[in-house]
């Protein structure tokens, strides 16, 4: 693959004189469309040789593109907040918004590398961290986003010559960094890996371009022709059909119907019972979190449901029992103009909590497969290709050490409209009532398809569905509690296990 970069293209200097004007004024033309539709974000990965012009590279396309719409990213060595959090975190919260251009130097291809080239492990685990790029951008491009991956090469001899030179020019000897001297050293590596990576992960919607990066026109020249030719595609595409509103129904399967028939709606608790259990749960709960194997941990509780199924009090008895210092609690309403210019998953992501921290999720990122879905406020292959998506961010977590918890609380149709009219009566309860409830109320069936086809496929080994009988509320509140207390002391024993079979 890198063959063809070691022939040493050149341009002559008035021929590249020529052309530039020209080139700047066509990509200053497709950056302010793109700013203008706000129609998708645009990703510039750039990787490659020490010194073959990656930072001279970015630092031209700044000066013939307005450097205010471009955000240049750089991802060295992980900090604090970071490490506390699972590894592509660092990457979502810094993706650029629809319209603007983000540059991420040392992204999660330098990652691999590096880890690989310096034995940090080993060939399973690359192909692991390949995979995880391929479903990454694939995610990302489905989503609308424009990917332009650069490798800029160099031959071990056009390295070796260059720092030669450079080492023998004193004014120009600063040049020389310690990742140069350490990547002559690693070159041969480096470049095997480089290539398996590259072949594995160049596909048509995300393509590899590489670069020679000897002579500084014909590389100045070659990414801004490529750059331009993919934005002007991009821009001229027919735009995307929105959604049907009001999109019909899917029919209910008779698997999904059994699945929320089965739960015994009778389950209750007396004043008595309730109250007693629901202490004791809260005391478990508050001395897991200060577990010191806490610290090796995060917390993420879902919380899904029927309207009016009593997802607040539940939370509110989990908060109840905690310093307000160690959770957070996130609810999730309708996108804003800030978060519909990202990917679905974007805020999502951004709240993922730290090493020793609690976020519970009021509504989550199950809106894309079930009001998303039933309300057609996305498209059958949006929500068709959710289900993976979330599979792999769950899964992420896990891996992470955070531990998710997920609750569909289950109300029955004459239960919701008891608490639908006692809403309405009661003054200080009108506000939760909202002419959106009660139309919703229309959908029941669309819904329960929908909740049945999201436990099918969401009910994971690592982030299984808890359903809670959800008709009286001291039942759904105690096993809301029971159920993480004892997804806490499952990771806690997991845990123990993996350190002391590791020696730790």
């Amino acid at each position: 693959m890198f063959e063809s970069a070691e022939i040493g293209h050149a341009i002559d200097k008035e021929v590249y004189d020529a052309e530039v004007p020209a080139l700047r004024e066509a990509l200053l033309e497709a950056q302010f469309e793109l700013r203008e539709k706000a129609a998708f974000p645009v990703i510039v990965l750039i990787n490659g040789i020490e010194g073959a012009g990656k930072g001279e590279t970015v630092k031209l396309l700044n000066e013939w593109m307005d450097p205010r719409l471009i955000e240049v990213r750089t991802f060295d060595q992980q900090t604090d907040e970071e490490l506390a959090r699972p590894p592509a975190w660092r990457y979502w919260r810094m993706l650029p918004a629809k319209g603007r251009m983000g540059v991420f130097f040392g992204n999660w291809y330098s990652q691999m590398l590096q880890g690989r080239v310096h034995g940090e492990f080993k060939d399973a685990r690359l192909d692991q961290a390949i995979n995880a790029a391929e479903r990454l951008e694939k995610m990302l491009c489905d989503e609308g986003a424009l990917i332009f991956k650069f490798w800029f090469h160099l031959s071990k001899k056009q390295m070796k010559a260059r720092l030669k030179s450079l080492q023998d020019d004193p004014l120009h000897s600063w040049r020389i960094s310690p990742l140069d001297w350490q990547q002559s050293k690693t070159y041969d590596k480096f470049v095997k890996y480089g290539e398996r990576v590259l072949r594995r992960t160049s596909r048509d919607y995300a393509p590899w371009h590489v670069i020679e990066g000897v002579d500084p026109h014909y590389r100045s020249l070659t990414v801004g022709r490529i750059l331009l030719e993919g934005l002007q595609n991009a821009l001229n595409r027919p735009a995307a059909k929105p959604a049907t509103v009001n999109a019909a129904p899917l029919p209910v399967s008779v698997d999904q119907i059994s699945l929320l028939d089965s739960l015994d709606m009778t389950q209750h608790l007396e004043k008595d019972d309730y109250e007693e259990q629901l202490i004791t749960e809260q005391a478990r709960l508050a001395g897991l979190l200060r577990d010191k194997r806490m610290r090796k941990h995060a917390l993420v509780a879902v919380f899904e449901g029927n309207d009016a199924a009593g997802k607040g009090g539940a939370i509110r008895r989990l908060a109840a029992a905690l310093d307000p210092r160690q959770y957070s609690i996130v609810p999730i309403a309708a996108p804003t103009e800030e978060e519909r210019a990202q990917p679905y998953l974007w805020r999502f992501w951004r709240h993922i909590p730290a090493r020793g921290k609690f976020t519970v999720f009021d509504r989550s990122w199950y809106g894309r497969v079930l009001v998303e879905r039933v309300e057609g406020f996305c498209s059958p292959g949006d929500w068709l290709r959710a289900y993976g998506e979330i599979n792999d961010f769950e899964e992420q977590l896990d891996d992470a050490r955070v531990i998710v918890v997920k609750f569909w609380l289950a109300i029955d149709k004459q239960t919701q409209l008891e608490r639908f009219q006692a809403r309405e009566e009661i003054p200080f309860k009108r506000f939760k009532i909202t002419e959106d409830d009660w139309r919703n109320r229309d959908k029941w069936d669309a819904y329960r398809a929908a909740v049945g086809d999201m436990v099918d496929r969401t009910s994971t080994e690592v982030a299984a569905w808890t359903l809670v009988e959800a008709n009286d509320k001291r039942w759904a509140r105690v096993k809301v509690l029971r159920t993480i207390n004892r997804a806490l002391e499952s990771a806690f024993e997991k845990s123990d296990k993996h350190d002391k079979k590791h020696g730790k």
